[in-house]
């Protein structure tokens, strides 16, 4: 997360002391007040709450205390989640194995050959390359802004993490940007790129971390594996949708009618053909998607098929990039934050926490009666495609929400994996500020800016809704077919 120091006009925002001259900075304010809240909210946890055990309080008190380290204090995400990981074990809330289980748990494992193929195909240029050839059949602005859209959406499926994409595509974008040479082209190309990087990931379980949370969450909740095939037939149409209403939006705000039908002059990447190294590559690369995507009929893990795949992509004599090259490339503080907060919500699972916060909201709505479905589906998803204004980062706002939000919801008849689900895709909506997600910043932060903060809002504004709308639409109609959520007729009934 930015600090907030960072940013236009943070070193004039101070708070005055009254009756002298010493002032404090809006960091260390910031600071002040998070800790202020943080000791109240323990001391309110240990100090109240009838019938909580020591575990409870101490994974309710470490939850709290990351969420306002998060939020109010703004302090980075990993340093938070792994205080909050220690903290549980020297309390004695979780065993220290939790820890270690966590860091070498099949979820980092996939992440980490995950990142390792994603490096060779950043460092090969293998992705970019083809990206390129998929855009040679398209000669206007507008066929070139559709085929963006499909290209960065299948990228979601074997590239982890969106910041990863984002820099991988970035070539593709400046040779794009120089090729049209329309500023009002390149300002929406600008738009485009993180915008559909974002909305695409919900199509794949290693689209985000969070949704590898999400899936862990599901399978401690119901006992039910979420992989890789079951998870795209679930989240893929709704990502492709999301990317191509964004595509849409931004095709007709930002351009007119003359940039839209512009000429587009052939682009010498497009045209070069494949090396036998390049075809080797993507084989290896379309092998593991393959296995990830059959894994139910042959039953080996998806670590065990990312691990594989990832040491043989990653070898000199294949792609040309050595292992200990394409490791430089792996996210580590992105996955010891995904160790973290595994522990985090485990702790909140395992004590029975989470339990407890479902059972007091519907002690609390016992008298109000049982909210129906379609409401219960809209707050969720607005409530989830809005926290990312408040929580940074894409898994943090995924362990909040899932204890916080999901499961207490899920007491009102709703299945809790489907709220989970529900919550997770939610929080994929994350570019309304420069600082939401990583993405955006990248491409907003080129010199001379390719878009300025007033398009990113306008853009926000215009796609919430539909985000929102595709959401619960997907919640109240398709999702039942698969068995999520009740069906139409049993809405009626709750």
């Amino acid at each position: 997360m930015s600090d907030i120091s960072t940013l236009p006009g943070a070193a004039a925002s101070t708070l005055q002391l009254p009756g002298g001259t010493a002032k404090i900075s809006r960091p260390v304010g910031r600071l002040v007040i998070g800790a202020l809240l943080a000791g109240l909210a323990v001391l309110a946890i240990f100090a109240g709450g009838d019938g909580l055990t020591y575990p409870m309080r101490v994974a309710l008190s470490v939850f709290a205390a990351t969420l306002i380290a998060w939020t109010v204090m703004d302090l980075p995400e990993t340093p938070v989640a792994l205080a909050g990981a220690l903290a549980l074990v020297f309390a004695g809330a979780v065993e220290q194995r939790a820890l270690f289980d966590a860091l070498g748990s099949g979820i980092v494992a996939l992440m980490l050959a995950a990142f390792v193929i994603g490096a060779v195909l950043k460092e090969t240029g293998l992705a970019n390359r083809l990206a390129l050839r998929m855009l040679a059949p398209f000669r206007t602005v507008s066929g070139i802004f559709w085929g963006i859209t499909g290209a960065i959406f299948l990228t979601a499926f074997f590239i982890p993490s969106t910041s990863a994409r984002a820099a991988i595509l970035m070539p593709v974008f400046l040779a794009l940007s120089r090729t049209i040479a329309r500023p009002r082209v390149t300002r929406a190309l600008a738009l485009l790129f993180p915008s559909v990087i974002l909305l695409s990931a919900a199509a794949s379980l290693t689209g985000a971390g969070a949704h590898l949370v999400a899936a862990d969450a599901i399978r401690r909740i119901s006992g039910e594996t979420l992989g890789f095939a079951a998870w795209a037939m679930l989240a893929a149409p709704f990502a492709l949708l999301c990317s191509l209403a964004a595509g849409g939006l931004i095709l007709g705000t930002f351009l007119g009618a003359d940039d839209r039908r512009a000429r587009v002059a052939a682009l010498d990447a497009a045209t070069q053909p494949l090396s036998s190294r390049d075809r080797v590559v993507a084989g290896i690369v379309l092998a593991v998607v393959g296995l990830w995507a059959t894994a139910g009929l042959h039953g080996i893990d998806l670590a065990l098929v990312a691990l594989a795949g990832a040491l043989v992509a990653a070898s000199k004599s294949v792609s040309g990039v050595s292992f200990k090259a394409a490791l430089k490339g792996v996210e580590w503080n992105l996955l010891l934050f995904l160790a973290a907060t595994l522990v985090i919500g485990e702790a909140l699972l395992d004590t029975g926490a989470a339990r407890l916060i479902v059972d007091r909201l519907l002690l609390s709505f016992a008298g109000a009666g049982t909210p129906p479905a379609w409401l219960v589906v809209t707050l969720t998803a607005t409530a989830s495609a809005l926290a990312h204004i408040v929580i940074n980062s894409r898994t943090a706002r995924a362990t909040v929400l899932i204890p916080a939000l999901a499961l207490p919801l899920a007491g009102f008849g709703i299945d809790p994996a489907s709220l989970i689900l529900l919550v997770t895709l939610g929080s994929g909506f994350c570019q309304t500020l420069m600082v939401s997600a990583k993405p955006v910043t990248l491409f907003g932060g080129m010199e001379p800016p390719a878009f300025t903060s007033g398009d990113l809002l306008r853009l926000s504004a215009m796609l919430l809704p539909l985000f929102v709308a595709l959401l619960c639409l997907f919640a109240l109609l398709v999702w039942p077919s698969f068995g999520l959520f009740p069906t139409p007729a049993e809405y009626r009934n709750l």
